[in-house]
This record gives C-alpha cells, structure tokens and sequence, in this order.
C-alpha cells in the first residue's frame, strides 16, 4: 500500500530550506558604494573649493598701504668731534692750615667769602714772640751805638780794630733775632695765599691749633681745569690748543669752551688711555671743581659723507638697517612705494643725524618714522604730516 507524504506534493523534502538570490544583496552593495563614493568626493571638492575662495580672497584682498614719514639721504660734511668723560678742578685750590702751632685769638674771615692775595685770615697768639722782637730790637740798638763808637775810636787810632768787629757781630746778631722773630709773628698770622672764595670754617676762637690743621678751603674759580682721557687710537688726533667744549648736569643745554694745555706723553700701561687737561675760563664762577663733565673735542673736519636723521636707523643684535623707499611700477601704470630692508653700516652721531659709512647713496630715501609696523616688502605711503623734531638733547629718565 503506498502512502502518499503532503511533504512531496510539491516534488521538494520536507526539511530542505529555500535558496537566497544573491542578486538582491549585490544591489545593496553597488548602491552604499555608490552613496559612500559621492559623499566623498562631494566632502573633498568642498575642502577645494573653499581653499581656493580663501586663497582668492586674501591675494584679492591686500592691507592698505602704511602711512610713514620719509626723509632723503644726504651728502654733508659733519662736526669732527672726540667726546669723553672727565672732571672739573681748580687752577688754584688750598685747604689753608698754620705753620705753627697756636691758640686761635682772632678770626678775620667769613665762610664762603671772597678774599684777596695777602688778606688776613686768622691769628694766633703771639705774645712771647712780640716780647722777644723787642728784646732784639733794644740790643740792636746798643749794638748800633757800641759799632759806631769802636769805628770813631779805630779811626783816631784810640781802640783795636778787634772792638769794632766785636760790635759789628753783636750788631748782626740781633738783626738776625728781629728777622726770626718777625719771621715767627708773621707765620702766627695766617694769610689768604691768592685770590678766591672761602669754604666752611673749620676753627673757633680759643682753640689750640696744631701745625698743619685745616683752617679753610680757599678755591680760585675764574679758571678751572677739565680732565679727561681719551683711547690710544684716538691720541693721535689730539693736540695742544684744539677746542673743548663741556657739559655739565647742573646746567644742561649749556657749553662751556676752554682749549686743551697739556697731553700727557705717557700712555697708561693698565687702561691703554693718554690723559688730557684743558682749561676752561670760569667768569660766572657757575662752575664748581669736582663736577662731572661730558667733554667733547673739536677735530679738523673730515669729508663729505652720507647721513640720515637718527630715526631712521634700526639698531637690532643683527646688525643696523633702514627701510629704503623702491618704486614699482605695475602693468596698468600705476607706481606703488613699498619698504626694503637695507642693512647699513653707521658711524658718528651728531646732532640728531647719523653717518652712513656703507649702505645708502646720497639722494636715497628711507623711513623716518614708522618702521615698527613695516616689513621688508611692505607696501607705504607717504605721509604729509612733518616728522617730529629732534631733541637736542636726549631724555633723561
């Protein structure tokens, strides 16, 4: 008998599972490949194309061009001029002491005075040494008439001629006392030496003074002396009789001129300086011994040489540089201005300009005020405002 299974009706076995069409899963790949492949490429056109905008936008979009003052390189002939540092002292400066000792029992002067050569200053006491002066002076008396009496005898052949010579030595005996002990009165009499101005008193009445103690500072200020030394390589352009002018802190923006008087022949084994005095005419008596000077020598003038306003340079570790205006013209026409560094090499400053040894010609222009916001290519304009002027003297701080 054959039973007929519902599981083969329809010609498959009952556990057999239905195939997949790999058609449809090949579809889903090509077309995620497809979305994947486009959204890619849509990112990396994007990146393109905003680089490019951006690049176009800034060589489209240039800075305006900086507004600067401007001044030309000139051709000049400068002051020749050696500066040093030195100081003042006096021509003729004591601190007047006593030559003896002594008590004080009279002072002449006022501190801070102005005396005359041979002024009495001060005395001490000088009793004893009056006494003694008239002690001598009696015994030169009698010495006087016992010399001319032993003449008369000698010449009437009544008295040796050994008397008269005895009287004569007795004579000269006490004129030798007189001349000493006027010599000590005078030294107990203390005198201005030479014309000047008085310090601060030192003494008081009724103190006992030793020799050699300090009575007064006695300074003559019409002429004074300003010392100064100067390099060996420099001691060759020195002579005696060149111009000195000085500055001093306690008047500034003033000179003061003198003349050189002596070089010293020696130069200074240790520093490698020669050192110079020149003397200066004091009729202000403004000027005071002691001051700090700057001294500044005048030279024979040298050449012509190029110079710029001391604004203009650019001093950095790298070297000294301007910015040198160049003209460029493009292809419409139009000339535009922009900024080169220019490294240079400077030499004297003087008055506010600067020596171009090497770097710039005469007629060239370069940045006289500002180049902090410049660099090499920069494109300028030129400003119609002046430049600032230059101190005559730089600030103090």
């Amino acid at each position: 008998m054959n039973i007929v299974n519902e599981a083969n009706i329809s010609g498959q076995a009952i556990n057999e599972k239905p195939h997949v069409r790999p058609v449809r899963m090949a579809r889903w790949f090509i077309i995620v490949s497809l979305l994947l492949v486009l959204l890619v490429g849509g990112l990396v056109g994007f990146n393109a194309f905003r680089s490019k905008m951006i690049a176009s936008f800034f060589a489209n979009n240039k800075p305006p061009p900086s507004m600067v003052s401007i001044a030309e390189a000139k051709s000049e002939v400068i002051p020749n001029l050696l500066t040093a540092v030195g100081d003042l002292s006096a021509v003729h400066q004591v601190n007047v002491t006593s030559d003896v000792n002594g008590r004080i029992t009279d002072i002449m002067f006022t501190a801070g005075a102005s005396m005359k050569e041979g002024t009495p200053l001060l005395q001490l006491f000088d009793g004893p040494e009056q006494a003694d002066l008239a002690n001598f002076k009696a015994q030169a008396t009698v010495a006087q008439l016992s010399l001319d009496r032993a003449k008369q005898l000698a010449a009437r052949q009544f008295g040796p001629q050994v008397t008269v010579d005895q009287a004569q030595g007795a004579f000269d005996q006490a004129n030798a006392g007189i001349a000493k002990t006027e010599a000590i009165i005078s030294q107990k009499l203390v005198r201005a030496p030479f014309d000047g101005e008085l310090g601060v008193r030192k003494v008081e009445v009724g103190q006992y003074l030793t020799a050699g103690s300090q009575i007064v500072s006695l300074t003559d200020l019409s002429m004074l002396y300003i010392n100064f030394t100067v390099t060996e390589k420099d001691s060759a352009a020195l002579q005696v009789g060149q111009i000195v002018r000085i500055r001093v802190d306690a008047y500034p923006g003033r000179d003061f001129e003198g003349k050189i008087t002596t070089i010293e022949p020696q130069i200074a084994t240790d520093t490698r300086n020669i050192r110079v005095q020149a003397m200066i005419a004091n009729p202000d008596k403004i000027l005071k011994p002691g001051m700090f000077a700057t001294t500044t020598v005048v030279l024979p003038d040298k050449a012509a040489v190029v110079t710029v306003p001391e604004t203009a340079i650019d001093y950095t570790l790298y070297g000294d540089s301007v910015f040198l205006i160049k003209e460029k013209t493009a292809e419409d026409g139009k000339t535009t201005l922009s900024a080169e560094r220019t490294f240079v090499q400077t030499g004297n400053r003087v008055g506010g300009r600067v020596e171009i040894i090497r770097g710039l010609t005469a007629g060239d222009r370069v940045v006289a005020v500002g180049q902090l916001k410049l660099q090499s290519g920069t494109a300028v304009a030129i400003s119609t405002d002046p430049a600032p002027a230059i101190p005559a003297q730089a600030p103090r701080y």
